[in-house]
């Protein structure tokens, strides 16, 4: 079972070092980044709104290499952010939001989004970590795409990092993946018979005028136009760098898993659209803290489904070399619960600025 080579992009907030609210200084923070030696000019980029950065790893063949490129990243945007009055802040959602929507990026391809729909724009301060797995032709990559669906909502339980929102509980473990499925193309990806199934429905989507170009495709997972990769979205962003190891280790196996299932001809067993697509509401709404509902619509214990996710992928960690890293930080997180519980526990023990003070501190820790 050959591993694959992978890639994360992480998405932060700038929050303000007094109030802790967003504050749009992408630009002034990118500035004074100055993109080298430190970073390299595509691994900075901006995003939809100005008090967002994201930042996108070279291509990796290990956790590690991967690990010390997002520390390293984190690290320096931070320290530019720090320069300039704030914080990096790595939440996926902001604990609070502030009066003010927060200014579009000026892109065309940014504008013409928020005239499509201004509101959803204006509440899209959300950030995602996505982890690119390569696969070997576009065809595999449908395959492979079509036997994730159904681990795609224990991977947004295990990551929830969002349970705030203009200062109030959700009551949501991960309220961006709620946010997310406002727009048309989201949530889980649909079952495609094939490469020409999936072109086809694509090229509907965007001849109708739903999406203007294939950015706007908004599944939690999908083949990326720029790289032989599938990306895999569902993931909040992850308050620490080994965290984000943890997933990305996680998703690489999923993929490593997909490809040797799909060559071997192993049939796929995935339930229902609605089934899936409930499944990940069930995932969004209590993380870990609850029951999920399995790849073939059973209902179990969130610790039950994660061990039969870690079953399925321990040949790929172990051809990978990744097993202890990935085991131990699981065990480590079924221990101390998601980011959004250890949120919840900051607001008990200290209120939002607790919250905001643990996010920050959290997201250059080594």
């Amino acid at each position: 079972m050959e591993p694959v080579t992978l890639g994360v992009e992480e998405e932060y907030l700038l929050l303000d070092a007094d109030t802790g609210l967003p504050v749009p200084r992408a630009e002034q923070v990118r500035a004074a980044v100055g993109l080298g030696p430190i970073l390299g000019e595509d691994e900075l980029q901006t995003e939809l709104l100005q008090v967002q950065v994201e930042v996108a790893t070279p291509v990796c063949a290990e956790l590690e290499e991967a690990g010390g490129h997002l520390l390293r990243m984190r690290h320096a945007v931070g320290a530019a952010a720090e320069a300039n009055g704030c914080r990096l802040a790595a939440c996926a959602t902001p604990p609070r939001r502030g009066a003010v929507s927060a200014p579009v990026t000026e892109k065309p391809r940014y504008r013409a989004i928020r005239l499509q729909a201004p509101q959803l724009v204006a509440e899209q301060l959300v950030n995602g970590m996505h982890i690119h797995a390569a696969v070997p032709s576009p065809e595999v990559g449908v395959a492979v795409m079509n036997r994730l669906r159904g681990w795609l909502p224990v991977l947004v339980a295990m990551s929830a990092n969002s349970p705030f929102w203009d200062g109030q509980d959700t009551g949501f473990a991960s309220w961006r993946t709620v946010i997310y499925g406002r727009w048309p193309v989201s949530g889980p990806p649909p079952a495609f018979r094939d490469l020409a199934d999936h072109k086809e429905r694509i090229e509907t989507l965007l001849s109708s005028g739903i999406i203007s170009d294939t950015g706007q495709l908004y599944w939690q997972a999908r083949l990326s136009d720029r790289f032989p990769t599938l990306e895999v979205r569902c993931p909040d962003v992850q308050l620490r760098v080994d965290e984000a190891v943890m997933f990305a280790g996680i998703v690489r196996a999923l993929v490593t898993t997909a490809i040797h299932e799909t060559k071997a001809g192993v049939p796929v067993r995935v339930g229902p659209p609605e089934v899936v697509q409930a499944s990940n509401w069930q995932a969004a709404r209590h993380g870990l803290n609850g029951h999920l509902i399995t790849a073939t619509g059973e209902r179990r214990s969130a610790g039950d489904v994660v061990a039969m996710l870690m079953e399925h992928i321990t040949p790929a960690l172990d051809a990978a070399g990744d097993t202890r890293e990935v085991i131990s930080l699981v065990h480590r997180l079924l221990q101390q619960g998601t980011p959004a519980d250890r949120q919840r526990r900051a607001l008990a023990e200290g209120g939002l600025k607790a919250v905001t003070d643990m996010i920050i501190t959290e997201t250059t820790a080594p």
